[in-house]
C-alpha cells in the first residue's frame, strides 16, 4: 500500500500530521521527501477587498473596458 502523508521534521524525526492507517508501529517503510507545495501566489489577497470595494472595482472595469464579442473571432 502506497500513501502520501504530510509530516513535520523536528529533531531529526519525521512526525506525521495525521495518523497513518494500515502501517503497524515500528514497521520499516521507504520515505520520499519533498517540501510542501507553496500556496497560490495570490492566496494572500483573498478577502483583501470589502464587498463594496469589489463591486466598485467590477463597475469600473466594466465601464472602462469594452466587452469582447466572441462572435467577432469566428
Amino acid at each position: 500500500m502506497t500513501q502520501t502523508v504530510e509530516a513535520i521534521y523536528r529533531g531529526g524525526v519525521f512526525k506525521p500530521v495525521q495518523p497513518i492507517e494500515g502501517i503497524e508501529e515500528n514497521s520499516r517503510v521507504t520515505v520520499t521527501v519533498a517540501p510542501a507545495a507553496a500556496g497560490h501566489p495570490l492566496a494572500g489577497w483573498k478577502g483583501g477587498l470589502s464587498d463594496a470595494e469589489a463591486v466598485e472595482m467590477t463597475r469600473a472595469i466594466e465601464s472602462e473596458f469594452e466587452r469582447i464579442d466572441e462572435n467577432e473571432w469566428r
